[in-house]
C-alpha cells in the first residue's frame, strides 16, 4: 500500500469500522476479515484493536465479554447511539468530499 493510501486510511479507517459494527456486533479479529474481504487487505490486526480501544475510550461502542471456546473472553464491540451518530456524520462528511473531488477530478465542472 502507498503512502497516500496510508494517510488517507487513518483519515477514515474509524468511520469504516463503525460502518461494519453498524451491520452487526463484532469482534476485532471479525473487524479484521470483514476489513480483509471489502479489499482493505494490508491493514494490520493491531491497528483494527488499537482504534476499537480509542473508539470504546471515545465512547462511540459498546463492550461485552463474550466467552471463547479457545482462550480468554473475546469483546464484542456493538455501535451504541454515540457510534451511530458519529457514524452518521462521516457519511455525511464523506458525500460532500467524494462529491466535490469528483467534480474537481471532471476538471471542476
Amino acid at each position: 500500500m502507498g503512502k497516500q493510501m496510508t494517510e488517507m486510511l487513518k483519515g477514515t479507517l474509524e468511520g469504516i469500522v463503525l460502518a461494519i459494527l453498524a451491520g452487526a456486533p463484532a469482534y476485532g479479529y471479525e473487524i479484521t476479515t470483514q476489513l480483509r474481504e471489502q479489499g482493505f487487505s494490508d491493514i494490520a490486526e493491531g491497528t483494527v484493536y488499537a482504534l476499537l480501544v480509542r473508539m470504546e475510550r471515545n465512547g462511540l461502542v459498546e463492550v461485552e465479554k463474550v466467552p471463547s471456546e479457545k482462550g480468554p473472553p473475546r469483546k464484542v464491540y456493538s455501535l451504541n447511539t454515540k457510534g451511530q451518530v458519529y457514524l452518521e456524520e462521516f457519511w455525511r462528511t464523506w458525500s460532500f468530499l467524494a462529491e466535490r473531488l469528483g467534480k474537481l477530478q471532471q476538471g471542476g465542472k
